[in-house]
């Protein structure tokens, strides 16, 4: 059968704010506008091999090792609630930085369900792929759909898409992998406590980039204050980013990856060129964010 191919796309937290954490599991929930870029892995299946997966692509290294990734742990996962799946041999390029807060795994996770739900026929909304999505990890239901939306909970919890104007923007990562945990260690919530916070802006569908840029604007993300501290070289980023004259700079998810909104995008081309040539061992990607 021919070769199936996906996109796995960076996932960007446009905002992020924690709510709290809860008394029963320790899990910090909250409320979050997540969108998409243009820049991505690329996901391949050959169905009919057995199970199996390798890993390619400049970012191949830190991915850690293939028996762990998170594509085969969503395959055995929907494999496990639907008999006889089909499945087949996967074949990960990577181009996203790893551990850099824009849910790498997690959308290459949801590729690899999605080739396995366009093999078998199954509608994406199907009670098992978005299981399977939720045993794999918190951010893989949002990326199941990669569209803008919100996402609340521990992640689970996900709105209808926005359909929102296309941002022009700049992605930076400064090559530091920030791993969770310490960032969550170091906001220092303990089980039951929440946090007290001007609330989420409401996001309607359909908004032009103006709209919500000015929307978005007074949000904030409350793991940058503690990720700075474990990687100081995110307020670097965003200072740099801040003086090419973007509209917004902010963290994204626990960081340390950085992104920028601009005007156009001649501007977001502008800035990375200028970003790369000045900090070359940077990851700088002019992007659309959607």
């Amino acid at each position: 059968m021919t070769r199936l191919a996906d996109r796995a796309p960076a996932k960007v937290n446009l905002t992020l704010h924690i709510l709290g954490r809860r008394a029963a599991d320790g899990y910090h929930t909250l409320e979050s506008l997540v969108a998409f870029a243009g820049v991505a892995d690329r996901l391949t299946l050959d169905p009919g091999a057995p199970l199996g997966l390798t890993v390619g692509g400049p970012t191949a290294g830190p991915a850690g090792p293939t028996a762990d990734n998170l594509v085969l742990r969503a395959a055995r996962g929907l494999a496990a609630r639907v008999p006889d799946l089909r499945t087949g041999a996967f074949h990960l390029v990577k181009r996203l930085p790893v551990a850099a807060g824009i849910g790498g795994g997690s959308s290459d996770a949801a590729a690899a369900l999605r080739l396995l739900a366009r093999l078998n026929g199954l509608p994406l909304d199907h009670a098992a792929v978005v299981a399977a999505a939720r045993e794999t990890g918190a951010d893989v239901p949002v990326c199941l759909d990669p569209r803008a939306r919100m996402m609340r909970g521990v992640g689970a919890e996900t709105g209808p898409a926005l359909d929102l104007a296309p941002l022009p923007a700049v992605l930076i990562n400064p090559g530091v992998p920030v791993p969770t945990a310490p960032v969550f260690k170091a906001l220092g919530l303990v089980p039951g406590q929440s946090i007290d916070g001007a609330a989420h802006p409401a996001i309607a569908a359909d908004l032009d980039g103006d709209t919500l840029v000015a929307a978005i604007a007074p949000a904030r993300n409350d793991l940058e204050t503690p990720a700075l501290t474990v990687a100081p070289v995110i307020g670097d980023v965003l200072a740099a980013l801040r003086a090419q004259g973007c509209r917004l700079a902010r963290m994204s998810g626990s960081g340390a990856t950085v992104f920028a909104l601009f005007s156009d995008r001649r501007g977001a081309v502008r800035a990375a060129a200028t970003l790369r040539a000045a900090h070359p061992g940077w990851w700088v990607a002019p992007t659309f964010l959607r």
